[in-house]
């Protein structure tokens, strides 16, 4: 299995030099501690290997990586050494290295503001960025939560139905044995206040910061005041949610739908993360046995994650006599690297359909068409899936909203204890397509900023009824189709802001993308 990356290049010259001491006999050496190298000098339009200025750190980190187990590589350097590594690493890496612009890495006092501008300023057709996945991580946070899916928070994922007062924040859905799921709160409950605020109508900056520090809290054991109404049954209470770490249940709700067509399989898939791997394996040996004729696919918060993950789904889904010796994807890397992988220096060749993982085979359904729930927040390895399938000759019927567009993806690279996350590759499937940068969208919306059409149909989110329940708009819509093959009338196209838009779930960036990971 592929696990993050982490900077292995040689160490500099060492910080310790020595001094004669004076006088004559009985003379010696003592080591003396100088600091920090001087800072490297800019040279526009010139490039020296990231591993020139590579661990150089500003706060070093010492002890044993309890993730790799092996020591830190740190050194001392400072902000400046840290943002020439990210110049040079960027310049070598990134897909569209081109269109960087070339700025004095010693001119800015953070890494956050040197690495937010090293980036395609370019637009796609929509007009919307073309790189809007551009960010960094804590290591430790990262490398926890990819590995074994805790995090700190409440349990509870929140979704914006309108970001700007008159606010409107729901609960999409809960983690099991979560803070928020013991509290009682289900998808759906509206939230009022926050620790006595008014989260429906803030407007002052003290009072929108104190409610996004509740919304995010930072330590374990903090604790906040939600004034909430009941999705079912309107009543209006308090919970107080004390934030801890969470573990993710990346698969929920797996069940059988008997329509008079057959039976259907349904389940949400939230997380492309470690831990789903077995959680959907579980899934499909369940509704194999229940002879299932079709499946509904549930990712509508379902923002990416491991790439291998993705080609597992896709194999579990369609099985071995329409994936067995096919492309799931082909990464494709800046012109520089052609043939090559840059990071792992392996010949470049396609990723399979993973049949097994760890030598064991893996379950399948052999399915020639899959129902998706989708929307805005359905990006990278979600659209892996959907794209990695298509190839293939499997039949993807969407239901809900356009995808966010991202055929994207990278190797996180950790640096003094930051996590970086730069575009550094494309994907296409195989039939070599791989260009949705304004996402996936059912075909009865296309007039919905472009975007690839697929068979199915627009449903707005539906927050009145628990995911997996038949009465659910999307889940319903998805079972009327596979009947009478046709589609309700559109809706969810209203407005940014309106209520028939599109929720927008919260959810930490790193979950949002389509990641490789390399053998440590």
């Amino acid at each position: 299995m592929l696990t993050p990356m982490r900077s292995t290049w040689a160490a500099a010259a060492s910080l310790l030099l020595l001094a004669g001491c004076g006088g004559g006999g009985g003379g010696g050496s003592t080591p003396i501690v100088t600091g920090p190298p001087a800072n490297p000098v800019w040279t526009p339009g010139h490039y020296d290997p990231p591993a020139t200025f590579a661990a150089h750190c500003a706060l070093p980190r010492s002890g044993v990586d309890p993730y790799l187990g092996t020591a830190y590589p740190d050194r001392a350097g400072s902000t400046a050494w840290e943002n020439h590594w990210i110049r040079a690493w960027s310049q070598a890496y990134y897909l569209w290295y081109r269109e960087l612009p070339d700025l004095d890495p010693a001119a800015y006092s953070t890494t956050a503001a040197y690495f937010k501008l090293l980036k395609t300023p370019a637009v796609t057709a929509a007009g919307t960025a073309k790189d809007h996945f551009h960010f960094t991580y804590s290591t430790a946070a990262w490398e926890s939560f990819v590995t074994s899916g805790v995090q700190l928070g409440y349990g509870a994922t929140w979704a914006f139905i309108a970001v700007a007062p008159p606010r409107e924040l729901v609960v999409a859905y809960t983690e099991p044995n979560s803070p928020a799921a013991n509290a009682g709160l289900l998808r759906g409950d509206s939230v009022l206040q926050i620790d006595g605020i008014d989260l429906v109508h803030a407007n002052d900056q003290p009072s929108i910061d104190r409610l996004n520090a509740a919304l995010s809290p930072s330590s374990s054991g903090a604790s906040h005041t939600f004034t909430v109404v009941d999705a079912l049954g309107g009543n209006q209470r308090t919970v107080t949610l004390a934030a801890a770490n969470v573990t993710s249940t990346p698969v929920q709700n797996v069940k059988t739908l008997t329509i008079p067509n057959g039976i259907v399989g349904y389940l949400t898939f939230n997380d492309h993360i470690q831990t789903a791997e077995g959680l959907f394996r579980s899934a499909v040996q369940q509704l194999g046995t229940a002879q299932v004729t079709d499946l509904v696919l549930d990712m509508r918060y379902n923002g990416g994650g491991l790439l291998s993950v993705a080609s597992e789904v896709g194999y579990m889904i369609a099985g071995q006599a329409q994936t067995n010796g096919r492309t799931f994807e082909l990464i494709q890397f800046n012109d520089k690297y052609p043939n090559t992988d840059p990071i792992t220096g392996a010949a470049l060749a396609p990723t399979p359909f993973y049949s097994s993982v760890n030598g064991s085979t893996l379950p399948s359904l052999n399915l020639s068409r899959v129902f998706v729930l989708t929307s805005n927040d359905t990006c990278s390895a979600s659209e892996s899936v959907i794209n990695g399938l298509r190839g293939v000759g499997v039949t993807v019927v969407q239901i809900g909203s356009q995808t966010c567009g991202k055929p994207y993806g990278f190797y996180p690279e950790d640096n003094c204890g930051t996590t970086y996350f730069s575009i550094q590759f494309k994907g296409v499937n195989a039939l070599g397509f791989g260009d949705y940068t304004d996402g996936f969208v059912p075909q009865n919306a296309t007039a919905q900023n472009g975007g690839v059409p697929l068979p199915g149909c627009s449903v707005a989110d539906d927050f009145g009824h628990a995911l997996g329940d038949p009465a659910e708009a999307r889940l319903a819509a998805a079972l009327s189709y596979i009947q009478s093959g046709s589609c309700p009338s559109p809706s969810g196209l209203g407005a940014p802001g309106t209520v028939s838009m599109q929720a927008h779930v919260m959810k930490p960036v790193w979950l949002m993308n389509r990641i490789l990971r390399r053998p440590r």
